[in-house]
């Protein structure tokens, strides 16, 4: 039975939730590390789909995969791929700098979770435009000692 719910566990992919940015909502390191990526920008909720399990077991390591809609090519592509947990201590999971040589706008990581939380990627493209997309992590065991 507990190989059958680890199976179950693993392969579950990560329903998109609409995680607000409200300030008043995040803590002041989240805010500024929105700000630094952001620039005054209005990021749009679209074209990004997250592929993680529901449950990690342990915190330590959750894999996550992130897919961004974009074409790649020289004229519109996505430049970075930025990955902010709203409840760690040290809320940027990441940032990944994309040029339109890659086949895909696609990036996988293990990321490290101390709680249940949402987690939020930003996708900045070659035009300015900054999409958004939200996830909420559960944790069996932290892997982040506060």
């Amino acid at each position: 039975m507990n190989m059958q719910r680890r199976t179950f566990l693993t392969g579950a992919a990560l329903v998109l939730l609409p995680v607000p940015l409200r300030a008043e909502e995040l803590s002041p390191a989240v805010n500024a590390a929105l700000a630094r990526i952001l620039n005054g920008r209005s990021p749009e909720e679209r074209g990004i789909r997250i592929d993680a399990p529901e449950m990690a077991e342990n915190g330590a390591q959750v894999a996550v995969t992130i897919h961004v809609d974009s074409p790649m090519s020289a004229e519109d592509h996505v430049t970075a791929i930025h990955l902010i947990a709203t409840m760690n201590p040290a809320p940027e999971l990441g940032s990944f700098r994309l040029t339109p040589h890659l086949p895909r706008a696609e990036v996988f990581t293990r990321i490290r979770i101390a709680q249940d939380q949402e987690f939020l990627v930003l996708a900045e493209h070659s035009d300015g435009r900054v999409f958004q997309a939200g996830a909420r992590v559960a944790v069996a065991l932290g892997g982040c000692v506060t």
